[in-house]
């Protein structure tokens, strides 16, 4: 059986970064960085900044790939979109 992750997803700042939830409230992904470029540097991680836009542009995925997909033996339908509205 395929596990669904229904949307809308949404990002929600943690700490030290950034996680992605569905509408079921299930955790999706985390995106961790560090305050400033320097500390991010140091350390060869992303910083905040960066994780924010990494995890919204996963939170955008449903959208872009269209409704009633699934993860699994399913195939998923693919959506032309511009790239520029992923920044």
């Amino acid at each position: 059986m395929a596990r669904r992750f229904p949307p809308p997803w949404t990002v929600e700042q943690i700490p030290v970064g950034f996680k992605v939830v569905d509408a079921n409230g299930q955790s999706l992904a985390y995106v961790y960085g560090r305050e400033t470029k320097a500390d991010a540097d140091i350390a060869k991680v992303l910083t905040l900044d960066e994780a924010r836009r990494i995890a919204s542009n996963i939170a955008k995925l449903p959208t872009l790939l269209g409704k009633g997909w699934v993860y699994g033996r399913e195939i998923v339908k693919f959506v032309t979109c511009d790239s520029s509205s992923l920044l």
